[in-house]
């Protein structure tokens, strides 16, 4: 069982909302909180499109949702919303899957123009699995993301929001555990 739950919507192997999750993830394990990621990759695409909510392929995704305290969410935004293959991933859990956990949602995009796709696209469809506690999301723009020699980095101003949003869950699940 791990704390955090991370689940990459992308469809490419090599992206920058799937490298702000393994950022994230590394942010964690510094933190000594226990995570694993999970990827829409990692299921067959037939059971995704194909919506068989009773696969096999799902059973260990849907016990790992069922166990984490916190998931965080990153994904491309393509034409003003979130992945298809992540919204199939999401439509296989049960309802109010999410309730009682602690959600964290980031989002890569093109423009500034997607800017609102977390809150109008991305929260609805986690509010209707029972999600309450959703906190604010962190939207980066492909010209604040900066591939390097030794990997990418943000612009100052969205480190400091990534920072901020991984410390306040940090802080959200110690003070869970202390109750």
């Amino acid at each position: 069982m791990s704390d955090v739950l991370l689940i990459s919507g992308s469809p490419a192997l090599k992206s920058r909302s799937s490298h702000l999750l393994a950022f994230a993830a590394s942010t964690l394990d510094a933190w000594n909180v226990s995570n694993e990621t999970v990827s829409i990759l990692d299921f067959p695409a037939e059971d995704l499109i194909q919506a068989r909510y009773e696969s096999e392929s799902f059973t260990a995704f849907k016990a790992k949702v069922e166990t984490a305290r916190a998931i965080i969410i990153a994904t491309p935004i393509y034409k003003g919303s979130f992945t298809g293959g992540l919204k199939a991933l999401l439509d296989i859990l049960p309802q109010n899957s999410l309730r009682g956990k602690t959600i964290v949602p980031i989002a890569t995009a093109g423009t500034q123009a997607h800017l609102l796709a977390i809150d109008y696209s991305l929260k609805p469809v986690l509010s209707v699995l029972g999600a309450t506690d959703l906190r604010q999301g962190v939207f980066v723009v492909d010209t604040q993301f900066h591939y390097t020699d030794t990997g990418f980095r943000l612009d100052d101003h969205v480190q400091e929001r990534f920072d901020t949003s991984l410390g306040r869950l940090a802080v959200t699940l110690k003070a869970q555990v202390q109750v």
